[in-house]
């Protein structure tokens, strides 16, 4: 078995694509009947580091974001640095992975409990005995940078696309400043010279360890290509420099299902994405303030706030100025939220707060983005900070986001009602269920309220959770990173993957959050044969699904 991810493909743009002649060779596959294309629900945290790590481990328990803030140790959480991917996985693998038992991870955020690792983020930091052991065995010259630009027709072939690439995206970038494209961000700087990297180098020398690990007769591998992604990330959802990106794609996976037939076993694709892209004019961009900045100044912050996400200094000349009016004369959730601040009996100004190693965008606050998603933390109040305790500190802080043209939810939790999400006309006691005025939720989807209470329940789980606005008349919102098309958070496009799996195989019906794709990729490859790994002498994480299963079964004993 062959998983191809294509990272950050929306269900939507895979169907156009086909359609348009983007996906040549997906469309061949659907077109002849033996492939169907569906699609897939993402978590809350539409991203690669939750959704990779729900597929390839079984579970992405308190993955809450691309970056989130852990209170406990004072550090901010990023999957794609080495050490801390390194603790995810320690976390989340018991030894059962999706790769376990001689598989192969490729170019992946984790391994999946792979014995065969290339270009994986985790590995570069941690890697479990067994397979270390194995790589030492039968991997050291077989995949990796090493490897594929030892032979210099490679190498030199490499290049020159890599030339290629260059040229097309200065090109793209120019185009759209002629044109006055909009939404756009700048493109500037190293970034024509580091684009390369993801959408030629990084794609071949994927490419080249596939074929290897067919050759050898690996029994799974999953690999990821983040070209489309990075692209899209800058260009746009479906702009014609993300298309090209894309088809290029499509072509290495014809090329790998064409080689299958040299393999000495048999080999089924699935090509499937970890989520999509909703497209946007940027929070900053757009409102003349970066989100960390607003959270610093409705916290009393005296200056600038520093940035948790990707920087751009860039800002436009026609920025909106900001629109969001923390008067009296707001919608009905700020007015109830400053009339409780109003008539509490008591009242007490922001804590001092204590210089940490985690920049605070005002006294004691923490503010970390994850594209449509921020998380604001209160570093200095121990455990989950309640929404009672946030209107006595901070009392502008609440009915200044739910007011704001670009947020469209936020997640607190109430020592009365448990968790509940405010919105600019109503709230959502998810404990209840009980909604008073309009459901905040309502243009997230059906599966919305389930998914952020099972957010809420994680223990890195942010004190105040926020949600770009989505717009569903535009199908757009605004990231909280210098991005056009973004993730991270509901709404829009980005909450829905796609899965193409062979016809024969059995439907696997709705398919909501990542853990749920990989029971329904682990049924697959039993169906095929391949034996249930037992995770025999495998660490278990706290976080695994082992671990967590236990901690059910416990509770119920």
């Amino acid at each position: 078995m062959l998983f191809l991810q294509i990272d950050g493909l929306s269900y939507e743009t895979a169907r156009r694509a086909v359609r348009d002649g983007s996906m040549p060779t997906l469309a061949a596959w659907l077109r002849s009947g033996s492939h169907v294309l569906t699609s897939w629900h993402t978590d809350w945290s539409s991203q690669t580091g939750s959704a990779v790590s729900g597929i390839l481990h079984g579970s992405n328990h308190d993955v809450p974001g691309f970056r989130w803030y852990e209170k406990d140790r004072d550090h901010v959480m990023r999957v794609s640095h080495p050490a801390d991917a390194a603790e995810v996985e320690r976390r989340h693998s018991d030894g059962r992975g999706l790769l376990a038992g001689g598989g192969a991870s490729r170019g992946n955020l984790f391994t999946g409990d792979a014995w065969h690792v290339s270009l994986t983020m985790s590995s570069l930091g941690f890697l479990p005995e067994r397979a270390r052991r194995a790589r030492r065995r039968r991997d050291r010259v077989g995949a990796g940078y090493y490897a594929y630009f030892a032979n210099p027709v490679n190498a030199l072939r490499t290049i020159g696309v890599s030339f290629v690439d260059i040229y097309r995206e200065l090109r793209a970038a120019a185009q759209q400043r002629r044109a006055d494209v909009r939404p756009r961000v700048s493109r500037g700087g190293i970034y024509p010279l580091a684009r390369p990297g993801t959408t030629v180098i990084a794609r071949d020398v994927v490419v080249s360890a596939l074929l290897e690990d067919m050759l050898a007769g690996r029994p799974v591998v999953y690999a990821d290509f983040l070209g489309y992604d990075e692209v899209a990330h800058h260009s746009g959802l479906e702009r014609f420099d993300s298309l090209e990106v894309l088809r290029s794609i499509d072509q290495q996976i014809g090329r790998l299902h064409r080689a299958a037939s040299l393999a000495p076993r048999d080999y089924h694709l699935v090509c499937l994405s970890d989520h999509g892209q909703t497209q946007g004019w940027a929070f900053a961009d757009r409102f003349g303030e970066s989100i960390e900045e607003l959270v610093g100044r409705l916290c009393g912050a005296p200056g600038a706030a520093p940035l948790s996400g990707q920087k751009d200094s860039r800002r436009t000349a026609e920025a909106w100025q900001v629109t969001a009016a923390l008067g009296e004369g707001a919608g009905p959730i700020a007015r109830r939220l400053r009339a409780r601040v109003d008539g509490a009996s008591e009242h007490d100004h922001p804590l001092p707060g204590e210089p940490g190693a985690v920049p605070r965008v005002a006294p004691g606050v923490v503010c970390v983005v994850s594209g449509h998603t921020a998380m604001v933390s209160f570093a200095d109040i121990p455990g989950r900070v309640s929404l009672e305790e946030i209107e006595l500190h901070w009392p502008d802080l609440l009915p200044g986001l739910v007011d704001h043209d670009g947020v469209g939810f936020l997640l607190v939790h109430s020592e009365e009602y448990g968790p509940v999400v405010l919105g600019r006309e109503g709230l959502h006691r998810l404990a209840s269920g009980v909604v008073i005025g309009e459901d905040p939720l309502l243009p997230y989807g059906p599966h919305a309220a389930a998914l952020v209470a099972r957010s809420s329940g994680f223990p890195h789980c942010a004190d105040v959770v926020i949600n770009s606005r989505y717009d569903p008349d535009t199908d757009e919102a605004s990231p909280f990173e210098p991005h056009v098309g973004s993730h991270g958070g509901l709404g829009g496009p980005q909450q829905l993957g796609f899965l193409t799996y062979p016809r024969a195989w059995t439907p696997p019906g709705e398919i909501v959050g990542a853990e749920h794709l990989h029971r329904v990729l682990r049924g697959w490859l039993t169906d095929l044969g391949h034996p249930e790994p037992t995770g025999e002498g495998a660490a278990v994480g706290e976080q695994s699904r082992s671990a967590l299963d236990a901690s059910v079964g416990s509770r119920l004993v």
